[in-house]
């Protein structure tokens, strides 16, 4: 069964095929900016949700979790550009640093 960093390698080098005309750090940076493109648009669905927007776009929870995804998937296809073989480590490392508390208050109770 493929985990998902293995999905992510394979994204990653179809993204990057496609991106083969750009130098590396560009790539990068605009990998990096799709992250913001993807929370841009779960925030508008969001908002579309509430009936806070102007074109009167109707959104549902499906959407705004959809772009949300799409930003996690963006965002680790960035960790992926940016070193594609420390990528998992770092987040494993990462993800504990930033979530001990949590995992120290879920003991505690």
């Amino acid at each position: 069964m493929n985990t998902l960093w293995d999905n992510i390698e394979k994204l990653s080098a179809v993204c990057r095929a496609a991106g083969a005309h750009l130098p590396d750090e560009e790539l990068k940076a605009l990998q990096i900016g799709k992250v913001a493109e993807e929370a841009g648009e779960a925030i508008h669905a969001l908002h579309g949700l509430k009936g806070l927007t102007t074109c009167g776009d109707d959104h549902d929870w499906s959407e705004v979790q959809n772009d949300l995804v799409g930003s996690v998937i963006a965002a680790l296809l960035a960790m992926h550009y940016n070193d594609p073989t420390g990528a998992r480590t770092a987040f494993d490392e990462i993800f504990h640093r930033r979530t001990r508390r949590g995992h120290q208050a879920a003991a505690a109770a």
